[in-house]
């Protein structure tokens, strides 16, 4: 086992982007710790000794883990020490929004189990916030990074590239404000459409220009370009981090561990099979007061497992490996992977070195389109 991710479906207010489960009322906060915390006991292995099964990593993501009080957050990785077993010392992220980390608060947390702070800022330009719907604003950003970097070494941070209106140059003001403040890692995304937000209305009725795949492309290369420049290795497609800085609890993602989701919406990996928890705050206390999982799960055929393993290594520095591919899943998609993979070694968009197939700087931005191509689609599908 690699970790437990454990997640707050709680918000303050709702951004205009996310499309993940979340609710903007607090009046279950309270039920829901009691449910989370009794879904820690009740997803206990029958042998937390062995060593598939030990924790390395608790990662409180969201929604917006720093609405909870600290007592809370230490009265669940409490829970999950006293039903598991857990490496001397894991890695305990909390995501937080810059208004939630005043002073007092970042100093009350570095007292606490939590190791590494993960900082939903996306942009220090005020426009940009306010587009977004974020709950901060930029003197907020700057203001919590700079007390953050007191008392925590190990911080990551979020930004956003490909907003609306974003000139180069304001991204590379963003990159390097970040840069300013000595953070260690950064992960940063496109600015995504996604369907029932309130970002994709506003652009439906005109109020906000669609963002160009044109302006993310530039601004990705600047990413990759300054970052790389100030000592960050690339380790993933959308995360950059000085060298011992990697996220361990996403890295184990990407390297196909084991892990359980707790909480609503959260997803679990056995190796075999996914599971995912119901997407609905009520429902999902009222299944764990009634001792029930509220969880449905799919197991995975080799194609399955093929694909994801696909999608991940190409995302990474670690590539796919032709001899994993051949060992693990057999000659017929060894060779379907080099029969695939052909076009795009030739118009130098993947590479391969040490038989390890990897996308070339040229070929990182279309990584996703690239990993779609090289599925294997089961024909009785």
């Amino acid at each position: 086992m690699s970790g437990i991710y454990i997640h707050i479906p709680f918000c303050k207010q709702a951004c205009h982007y996310c499309d993940f489960h979340f609710s903007t009322s607090m009046k279950k906060k309270e039920d829901m710790v009691l449910a989370l915390a009794k879904e820690i006991a009740m997803r206990k292995p029958y042998d937390s000794a062995q060593d598939d099964n030990i924790i390395e990593t608790i990662y409180f993501g969201g929604g917006t883990p720093s609405v909870l009080a600290n007592d809370e957050i230490n009265f669940l990785i409490s829970e999950v020490y006293k039903n598991y077993k857990v490496v001397e010392n894991p890695e305990i992220t909390l995501e937080a929004n810059p208004d939630d980390l005043s002073s007092e608060r970042i100093s009350e947390l570095s007292k606490s189990p939590i190791n590494r702070l993960s900082i939903g800022i996306q942009s220090f330009f005020e426009e940009d916030l306010q587009l977004m719907n974020r709950a901060h604003n930029s003197a907020e950003a700057k203001k919590c990074l700079e007390e953050a970097t007191k008392y925590f070494d190990n911080i990551s941070l979020d930004l956003i590239y490909g907003i609306p209106g974003m000139s180069n140059e304001m991204w590379r003001q963003n990159i390097q404000t970040a840069l300013d403040f000595g953070i260690p890692h950064i992960s940063s995304y496109a600015l995504t459409v996604e369907p029932k937000t309130a970002l994709s209305k506003l652009i439906q009725t005109g109020k906000v220009a669609e963002p160009q795949d044109e302006t993310a492309s530039n601004h990705f290369t600047i990413l990759v370009e300054v970052l790389q420049k100030n000592g960050f290795i690339h380790y993933e497609l959308s995360n950059f981090g000085k060298e011992n800085y990697f996220s361990k609890n996403n890295s184990a993602y990407w390297l196909g561990k084991k892990y359980i989701g707790i909480g609503p919406s959260a997803h679990s990996y056995d190796g075999e099979k996914r599971g995912w928890n119901i997407a609905n705050n009520l429902l999902y206390i009222k299944a764990i007061k009634n001792n029930e999982l509220p969880i449905e799960t799919e197991i995975l055929t080799i194609s399955d497992r093929y694909n994801e393993y696909i999608m991940t290594g190409l995302r990474t520095i670690w590539g796919v490996s032709l001899d994993r591919i051949e060992n693990e899943f057999g000659q017929e998609y060894l060779n379907y992977l080099k029969e695939q993979a052909q076009k795009f070694l030739n118009d130098d968009l993947l590479f391969i070195e040490n038989n390890i197939l990897k996308p070339t700087p040229k070929g990182k931005f279309l990584t996703d389109g690239i990993a779609s191509d090289l599925f294997y689609i089961d024909s009785e599908t």
